[in-house]
């Protein structure tokens, strides 16, 4: 199946599958408050999806039950594994249909359902905290009718008709739905499967000799996989490269709805459970001392790691056997924490994309936190490609948003340099805004933005009138020595006050200057302080290097004023318009009045 008719099947199964799940709030209404049917609608999807997905191989399951009745359970589960043609199975001799037969017994009978799913996915099942709505569902004579619901003819979650990537994004359109209720934060957005294609193929546009042969094996990490569509479609991209390449997938989630989500889907894709951790990435890291070949991830922005602090501080303080020993930003904004994560999470070969916003490029002043994390990324000469995304790209903000593209292992060509891209017009507007979202990466427009990445040359691509633009950089162009500018105090008669003969600084009239890493300092001084401020000196001592990215800066195009005479006109015709409106009002000719 081609992209386009992939992902028009998606848009459609997505549609059609959230509305359909999104009918239940008409039966939770007044049970639950708008922002509580995620309690329901999220568990019941992932039960369906799990129900749906085993019919197939019900009987089968239930044979080797019989079968294996004499059986230790280690020996019982590997059977019972085949059997049902996944990691997980369900031994009870429940249905949906069976369940809806006996109206009387729903709540009783569901339990005994449940239960029937392997230990492996009795966690995920805990981890929805669904227990208690079940009660509340019964007790209030809704269960039959949330269940009778999710089992209508167009509700099937299977497998074999919904894919994984599908599912995802059924999982994230219903999880913003909720989100909105909340009126979260605008950090806390999803990603649209256009911008992580983008990502996708950023990050294996290099690697096409890598992937392709025999016995190919590819890990992949998400630091903050939220349902885990980053990875599916990831394995999805790499299998469009190499069909028969193994694609191992990793993820962390901090919450555990989303968690509990991501690691029955990966069940069903065939991927190990064991390789999805729950918690914080950032203060309980589940993959201590691992590395893998690719990392994608897009971690939360403006939100603060208050939480995570302790934690956070004291593997700063460990130095370089720390994921944090470079460097700390404000509390306030924790995303370039990720972005230490992740490096730390690399092979030597590895790659990485990561989506920041642009606090990430030149917040925190020379010697902070944030300026010391982007030096580190850009001396170690990681930094391969940063790339601007069009504006309202994501559901739940419309603000500026870029994906850094890091590796350990950079081509001898980009050795040395940063290649910047502005992709911020290449788009195509959407029909139908969601939420935020009111643009496309389509393919086109991916292929082109590609296409610049993979030439890395300093030029603009066209396609129609839509431009992206590649600018290529040396890495010590991003750095600067901040520079403390001394000017000596004066009497009232203009004479210097010295101090053991030599001049008295004046704090008030203290500077720093931010002299480029490429200039001589003192050449600069000389030339750009000296003729302004002739008694004035450099405290070499307070000397700060300093990285920052102004992305915009370097983007900017001059556009020269009109001509006086052009605004005169334009005035003068302006003019002659509100005179005559005012005399169409008035009655009165004022063409001559002085």
């Amino acid at each position: 199946m081609n992209e386009l008719n992939r992902n028009l099947q998606t848009s459609n199964n997505v549609q059609k599958q959230a509305n359909l799940i999104w009918n239940v709030a008409d039966i939770l209404r007044g049970l639950y408050k708008p922002h509580e049917y995620g309690k329901v609608i999220l568990p019941m999807t992932v039960i369906k999806r799990l129900h749906d997905t085993l019919l197939p191989t019900r009987a089968k399951v239930l044979q080797t039950v019989e079968e294996t009745k004499a059986m230790n359970d280690q020996m019982k589960d590997k059977f019972l594994q085949k059997a049902s043609g996944y990691s997980f199975y369900n031994i009870s001799d429940f249905t949906f249909d069976k369940l809806l037969a006996d109206p009387d017994n729903i709540e009783d009978n569901f339990r005994v359902y449940l239960n029937g799913f392997s230990e492996n996915m009795q966690d995920i099942l805990a981890n929805f905290k669904f227990d208690i709505e079940i009660s509340t569902m019964a007790d209030n004579d809704a269960l039959f009718y949330v269940i009778q619901e999710f089992n209508k003819k167009e509700s099937y979650l299977g497998a074999d008709k919904v894919t994984s990537t599908d599912m995802g994004y059924i999982f994230e359109e219903l999880v913003r739905k909720f989100s909105e209720s909340y009126n979260e934060e605008a950090g806390a957005h999803f990603t649209s499967r256009d911008i992580i294609y983008l990502m996708t193929d950023l990050l294996l546009n290099e690697d096409k000799e890598a992937l392709s042969g025999k016995n190919v094996v590819k890990t992949v990490y998400d630091q903050t996989m939220g349902t885990s569509q980053m990875l599916s479609a990831m394995s999805e991209r790499i299998h469009d490269f190499n069909n028969s390449a193994e694609v191992i997938t990793f993820g962390q989630e901090l919450n555990p709805e989303t968690f509990a989500i991501a690691k029955s889907d990966t069940m069903i894709r065939g991927g190990n459970p064991n390789n999805m951790g729950l918690g914080s990435t950032l203060s309980n890291d589940q993959f201590v001392g691992y590395t893998f070949d690719y990392c994608i991830s897009n971690p939360p922005f403006g939100i603060d790691w208050k939480k995570d602090k302790n934690a956070v501080q004291a593997e700063h303080d460990m130095g370089d056997i720390g994921r944090f020993g470079v460097g700390l930003p404000k509390i306030s904004d924790g995303q370039l924490l990720f972005q230490l994560n992740g490096i730390s999470k690399l092979k030597e070969t590895g790659r990485m994309a990561i989506i920041h916003n642009g606090s990430a490029l030149f917040s925190g002043s020379a010697g902070g936190g944030e300026s010391a994390i982007r030096q580190y990324v850009i001396e170690n000469d990681w930094l391969e490609a940063i790339v601007q995304l069009p504006n309202d790209s994501f559901y739940n903000t419309g603000i500026s948003t870029y994906i850094w593209i890091i590796t350990k292992n950079k081509t001898a060509e980009r050795q040395g340099k940063v290649q910047l891209i502005d992709a911020s017009k290449m788009f195509e507007k959407r029909r139908k805004n969601i939420g935020n979202k009111r643009v496309d990466i389509s393919e086109e427009c991916r292929e082109m933005i590609v296409q610049a990445y993979g030439e890395f040359e300093s030029k603009e691509y066209y396609l129609g009138d839509k431009v992206v633009e590649s600018k290529i950089f040396e890495n010590e162009e991003f750095g600067f020595t901040k520079v403390t500018v001394e000017t000596p105090q004066k009497d009232e008669f203009g004479n210097l006050v010295l101090k053991k003969g030599k001049p008295i600084s004046d704090a008030s009239l203290r500077d720093t200057e931010d002299i480029p890493l490429k200039e001589d300092i003192q050449a600069y001084f000389e030339r750009e302080v000296l003729p302004f401020n002739p008694d004035a000196w450099m405290d070499r001592k307070k000397d700060k290097i300093g990285y920052e990215i102004p992305f915009t800066r370097l983007f900017y195009k001059y556009t020269a004023p009109e001509p006086s005479e052009v605004i005169a006109e334009r005035i003068k015709k302006l003019e002659e318009s509100i005179v005559a409106n005012f005399e169409a009002l008035s009655g009165k000719d004022v063409s001559n009045v002085d």
